[in-house]
């Protein structure tokens, strides 16, 4: 045998025993490629696409804890000291469509307060759940005549003196022409829970659970620059009457104003428009009316930035009642997200001649 024939038969030896051992060897699959989270900008910021989907979502939030003090006339059946705590998680989702983005908008929120007292005591609340497409809007979320004519202001305590309802279910319209006119036309259930209202000045009554006909709201509004109008009327179905709001707002750049005016088309009586949100025992016994507006009501604020992390806030009120509220705030940005504010109020009950003074003092992390 030479050396040439050894090799050879080295080789094929060798090549069976790797064919051999072939046979067992185990093959790594390949790795599925990541799906990292892409950013959907289309709908502001902070959306995000659902992964294997063309829906965009949004989470938020924010955790609260306040002190608050009122003194011994309490009209809003709060006592004395109470220490109130409350998350809120809002998720909202967004998909383009033929007819325009459809949008899905939902508020959870809990409450946890010493002793479950007050409007503000320990439970859990759906506060808002609605579906939007193509400028319609159903479902359940603030009375548009508060959300098209804007609240109050930018104080805590700034519905002492009533300025329309809040969550309940309803099919609405927003038109916007992209010229500075907008308009509002929405149907609103009038069976949602709300505050108690009087039908005439001896009696009290609440939303009947037999009433067919919703209430009706219709706004319009234009903004031009720096100075934006609006004015929303409301009719409530139950009691047939109803309010009209009026309100202007300017950004004079050192600061920024508004001034809101309210009519109730029978000063005496309350309705879901011109209601009251104090208790009954606040009130001269059957007199409701002495609680609500009278036939007007009028509100005016201010808020004064003093720099990216200060500003303050000042908010009062009148109502041909004879009810005055006065409320002021300073609200401090510790870092963004964290906001601290302290407030005081004064309010002043001429119908019952009694005046109270309260304070807040709030610590707020939005995310």
């Amino acid at each position: 045998m030479n050396i040439k024939s050894l090799l050879l038969g080295s080789a094929a030896a060798l090549a069976a025993v790797t064919g051999a051992h072939a046979a067992d060897a185990i093959v790594a699959a390949e790795p599925e490629p990541l799906e990292y989270v892409r950013i959907c900008d289309a709908y502001g910021a902070g959306y995000f696409y659902i992964p294997g989907t063309e829906t965009c979502l949004k989470v938020g939030g924010a955790v609260r804890t306040e002190g608050k003090w009122y003194d011994a006339y309490d009209p809003l059946s709060h006592n004395g000291t109470l220490w109130h705590t409350r998350a809120e998680l809002k998720l909202d989702t967004a998909t383009d469509s033929e007819y325009g983005a459809l949008k899905t908008n939902v508020v959870v929120r809990w409450d946890w307060q010493e002793g479950g007292n007050g409007s503000d005591g320990n439970k859990t609340k759906l506060l808002w759940a609605n579906i939007s497409l193509g400028g319609f809007t159903v479902g359940k979320t603030d009375s548009q005549y508060n959300q098209f004519a804007g609240y109050a202001g930018g104080v805590m305590n700034d519905d002492v003196i009533y300025d329309g309802p809040y969550e309940l279910n309803q099919l609405t319209y927003n038109y916007d022409a992209g010229n500075g006119f907008t308009a509002v036309a929405s149907i609103e259930d009038s069976n949602s829970t709300v505050n108690a209202i009087g039908k005439s000045n001896t009696a009290w009554v609440t939303a009947k659970t037999n009433q067919y006909a919703p209430n009706g709201v219709l706004g319009l509004g234009y903004k031009a620059g720096n100075w934006s109008f609006k004015v929303v009327g409301g009719y409530d179905s139950i009691v047939e009457e109803g309010a009209i709001k009026a309100r202007v707002d300017a950004d004079f750049g050192v600061f920024k104003a508004f001034l809101m005016g309210g009519w109730n088309t029978d000063g005496s009586k309350l309705n879901q428009y011109a209601g009251t949100n104090l208790a009954r025992s606040a009130c001269p016994v059957g007199r409701g009316d002495l609680c609500g507006w009278g036939d007007w009501a009028v509100w005016g604020g201010v808020t004064v930035p003093f720099d990216a992390k200060l500003n303050a806030n000042l908010q009062l009120a009148y109502t041909d009642s004879k009810i005055f509220a006065a409320t002021a705030n300073v609200k401090y940005t510790v870092v963004k997200g964290l906001v601290v504010t302290p407030e005081v109020s004064y309010t002043n009950f001429d119908s019952v001649n009694q005046d109270q003074w309260a304070g807040i003092l709030r610590f707020q992390r939005s995310f």
